[in-house]
């Protein structure tokens, strides 16, 4: 079998080096009992101690997002259940150029979880390092240091950039393996050319090599089996880890789907405790509209749900020790889905994002030591939601009238007299619907919601949620943070994404980091 180029050099951050020394102890504020609109009760400031925090972000999810999963599976007067958590704040998300500190408006994934990791704004495509190509140490690995048990679940691949950024330090977020390319993993300068590799190898070993071998997260859930070879399981089970399905024959050069073998819900559900890493698909998990349509036997069908995930990882890591816990989940598919723009498969998965919540914090309510935290780690795609019979700016033949008769004070340059008329090239119709065998349409998609009478279907006019998006990429808007549990007041302001690693480890560990 071929060896991979950096497996020996693999460098790991010491305990010492990560928790500074000091001692650790759960945080403890005076007790502030809430009861929400919907009557329930938790704590805003907190009168228990803090011993677990559960970080949950819906990659892409922006607010529109929340507001269209609401509409369509509990009505315009309804509640998602991060909507009904007692604290809402909101986060800026921009990254910053590299090797400069000058502001990138519209992040990736990759600079947005380094921020909330480890505190630093990064470069687009950067995890684990600043914007200097400096590495940092994350709060997982700080955790796992100081004695709590860790976990890291996420419907994509787990070495992509949102999981990776917990527990992985790469120059390029492509630097997922399962083989070292200087395509995939050294940023290029300015002539084309490869930089030169850096004297600390880690950045640009494989994150799939990196979380094999640095221990960071004792409960491993997602996908990305393809990533992984057998020396990855061997090195799994070195560190006492228990390895769901295959990951591959040792005497084969490159592993294949024939040679592999997924972890399932079935093998999942009969794990009783220790560490353990489960990947459910090669690539990232099965959307779960897609999986519902699908036969029974279909094996996307032995995948879990992200509630699945979720609760097992609860479980699991409650039973490591008595110290307590940090979590990471992701909710990825509703970034990759609204890059595609396609608006059924993001509902869905916004749906099955907000199930995983309830998970989380019916074990808070229960447990009283728990912070939930629910965000997001940019805003994907624009997503809209218009006014039923509407059209948008992408279907029009002009852009809308930007003249005002009644105070020319008032009128646009460049002026339009006229315009906000449809193109029947560029609408010809509800793309869930009539328009949905024309590649070229941008009309909305129309989606039922319990408000509409029945026998009111998705994909047709008299459907009330009318969807659209702006683009297939990322925007700068603002995100949205739900919260609930002891120190959860800190969370309701305006606030930095930088600012959450900073919330999170005072959480954790008692006092501001250094």
């Amino acid at each position: 079998m071929q060896r991979k180029a950096f497996k020996a050099a693999l460098v790991l951050v010491t305990a010492s080096a990560l928790v500074g020394g000091a001692a650790v102890t759960a945080n403890s504020e005076p007790s502030e009992q809430y009861r929400n609109d919907q009557g329930h009760e938790g704590w805003y400031g907190g009168g228990n101690d803090i011993r677990n925090v559960i970080y949950m972000v819906g990659d892409g999810m922006g607010r529109t997002h929340v507001t269209a999963g609401r509409d369509r599976f509990y009505g315009a007067a309804g509640r998602l259940n991060m909507e009904r958590l007692p604290v809402v704040g909101q986060v800026a998300t921009y990254a910053v150029e590299k090797g400069s500190d000058k502001p990138a408006l519209v992040t990736d994934s990759a600079s947005s979880a380094t921020a909330w990791s480890s505190g630093v704004k990064t470069y687009n495509a950067a995890l684990g390092v600043d914007s200097y190509e400096k590495r940092v140490a994350t709060l997982m690995e700080q955790a796992k240091a100081a004695g709590f048990a860790t976990g890291n679940v996420s419907t994509a691949e787990i070495t992509d950039a949102t999981p990776a950024g917990q527990f992985s330090h790469v120059l390029l977020r492509g630097c997922q393996g399962p083989v070292y390319s200087d395509a995939a993993c050294l940023p290029k300068n300015a002539d084309g050319t490869y930089e030169a590799k850096p004297s600390d190898t880690t950045l640009i070993t494989p994150v799939a090599e990196q979380i094999a071998r640095n221990g960071t997260a004792d409960v491993i859930l997602g996908g990305g089996l393809a990533r992984f070879e057998p020396d990855d399981q061997k090195a799994l089970k070195d560190r006492g880890y228990q390895v769901l399905g295959s990951f591959g024959d040792a005497a084969l050069p490159a592993q294949s789907a024939a040679s592999q073998k997924v972890a399932t819900k079935a093998e999942l559900d009969a794990v009783r405790g220790g560490k353990v890493i489960g990947l459910f698909n090669r690539g990232n998990l099965t959307v779960e509209a897609a999986k519902a349509a699908l036969p029974a036997g279909a094996p996307e069908k032995a995948e879990p749900t992200l509630s699945d995930l979720t609760t097992k990882a609860i479980d699991l890591l409650g039973k490591r020790n008595r110290k307590g816990f940090f979590l990471q989940v992701e909710g990825a598919q509703i970034d990759k889905r609204s890059h595609a723009n396609d608006a059924a498969q993001t509902l869905g998965e916004i749906k099955a994002f907000d199930d995983a919540v309830a998970k989380a914090v019916e074990f808070a309510k229960r447990d009283g030591h728990t912070l939930v935290i629910v965000t997001a780690d940019h805003e994907c795609a624009g997503f809209n939601i218009i006014e039923k019979g509407s059209f948008t700016n992408a279907e029009a033949a002009a852009p809308p009238v930007n003249v005002d008769g009644g105070n020319t004070a008032n009128n646009s340059t460049p002026s339009r007299s006229g315009g906000n008329t449809k193109d029947a090239t560029r609408s010809t119709g509800i793309v869930n619907g009539a328009g949905s065998k024309d590649a070229k349409n941008f009309a909305p998609a129309t989606f039922r919601t319990p408000d509409d009478p029945a026998g009111v279907v998705d994909g047709s006019p008299e459907a009330s949620l009318w969807l659209t998006y702006l683009s297939g990429n990322h925007t700068g808007a603002d995100v949205p943070l739900f919260a609930f549990g002891p120190g959860s007041q800190r969370y309701a302001a305006s606030q930095d994404n930088t600012e959450l690693y900073g919330k999170m480890y005072r959480s954790l560990f008692n006092r501001s980091p250094r």
